[in-house]
């Protein structure tokens, strides 16, 4: 099996269960979930969903449990949705990548200097200063003679 129909399988996975979630769950539990990447196995049989949860590590593993219950539902609607002799069995993982990019951008904000905005108060700068006579005009400027 390529690993071109492979990363194609995964991302119409990802379409559905993404538009499944956002309009479809009726799960209280399942709240601010993304779905970021979906990893196939070579055989289709199984699909690692990767979601971002905002919020707390409680309400983070709290949305897990609901989309682990809701697996067999999302499944169904992908055996409706995409053609494929055997339907993947999902298993959800947390995906920590935005979770540690917005911690490494804060660590960086505070170890780094910090640009100098202006100020309105400071002075304007000096004016430009005048072409000297041993400047050569360009060509279309030339004086008449």
């Amino acid at each position: 099996m390529s690993s071109r129909r492979a990363q194609k399988v995964a991302e119409a996975i990802r379409e559905v269960v993404s538009m499944t979630i956002l309009a479809e769950l009726q799960d209280p539990r399942i709240q601010d979930v993304t779905v970021t990447y979906v990893e196939v196995s070579g055989d289709l049989h199984h699909a690692k969903v990767h979601v971002s949860v905002m919020g707390d590590e409680k309400h983070q593993n709290l949305s897990l449990r609901g989309l682990e219950s809701a697996a067999g539902f999302l499944q169904s609607k992908i055996a409706r949705q995409i053609e494929l002799r055997t339907t993947p069995r999902l298993k959800f993982v947390l995906d920590q990548g935005v979770k540690r990019s917005i911690e490494i951008s804060q660590i960086l904000r505070q170890v780094l200097p910090q640009p100098v905005a202006p100020n309105a108060t400071d002075p304007e700068p000096p004016p430009a200063e005048p072409l000297g006579e041993d400047v050569v005009p360009p060509a279309g400027d030339v004086p008449a003679g």
